[in-house]
């Protein structure tokens, strides 16, 4: 288990990760990626039951997780590497052709952490309900995490698997939604309103927390540890996660101009600047 100022410092170096790679690929979501680090970090290092070195596909005497909107791999991989699923400096060949490192996460290539392939929007909660009825079935304990943007709320497939874990007690399954309120043509209130998730949710017999600070390591990890306290209580549990999108950079902030766009080369350093090293660049 790690301080909370140990996981801050995690996270920075997370952030660095994530600039650095998608500004030397010229690719990438840097967004989403920065404002879910703190989330991230607290996940892999104090939240979830797992070893990196006892990877398994099945996921058999584990957590099991699964980020649903794919795009954000430089927050994953990032995450994943200094977790110690791989090595850091393979965080160099982010995006590059024919590496383990895809745009989008890719089971090809077999990278350990990686259990499906996120690419397509609005599959991860479904893929969930089934990893925590498999483990039900097999009367393991541990528990699966999904994580999920709130754009992608606006897929129909969410509701039909959010009804079904409520209508058949997926009560070992934790759902977290990156409420950041931005998506690549918009704000989520312009494109497609989502009205009051934590009504919808409940409706649909889930549990909900909310958490405030969802930049907050503090704070996240409060939520998180609420968020497993009401699981085996017969109902699914939902995490509304309010974060800023390019959480970390004041010029990145609650915009969604970098949800798909990267630094310039230019820009890159004026970033890092407000981002301290503090575990050593890849």
């Amino acid at each position: 288990m790690k301080t909370t100022q140990e996981l801050q410092q995690i996270a920075t170096q997370v952030r660095r990760d994530i600039l650095r790679m998608t500004t030397n690929a010229q690719s990438g979501h840097p967004g989403g990626s920065l404002g879910t680090a703190d989330w991230f970090v607290a996940m892999n290092f104090n939240i979830m039951d797992f070893e990196p070195k006892n990877f398994t596909m099945s996921g058999e005497g584990e957590d099991m997780f699964f980020v649903s909107q794919g795009h954000i791999t430089p927050v994953i991989y990032s995450t994943m590497a200094r977790r110690g699923y791989f090595p850091v400096d393979e965080l160099k060949t982010f995006r590059k052709f024919g590496t383990r490192l895809q745009g989008h996460p890719s089971t090809e290539h077999g990278l350990p952490g990686i259990r499906m392939a996120s690419g397509s929007l609005g599959q991860g909660m479904s893929v969930g309900i089934g990893a925590a009825l498999g483990k039900k079935m097999t009367s393991d304990s541990h528990l699966v995490y999904t994580m999920h943007g709130d754009g992608e709320l606006q897929e129909g497939q969410i509701w039909e698997a959010a009804m079904f874990a409520g209508a058949k007690h997926v009560d070992n399954l934790i759902a977290t939604i990156d409420y950041n309120r931005q998506q690549i043509d918009g704000t989520v209130d312009q494109v497609m309103d989502l009205g009051n998730l934590q009504a919808k949710f409940e409706s649909f017999m889930w549990k909900v927390v909310v958490i405030a600070g969802g930049n907050d390591m503090q704070q996240v990890l409060d939520g998180m540890a609420k968020a497993k306290a009401l699981t085996g209580q017969g109902s699914p549990v939902c995490v509304i996660l309010h974060t800023q999108m390019g959480y970390g950079v004041d010029f990145m902030q609650d915009t969604n101009k970098y949800h798909g766009a990267v630094l310039s080369a230019d820009d890159l350093p004026k970033a890092l600047a407000q981002l301290p090293e503090t575990l050593g660049d890849f």
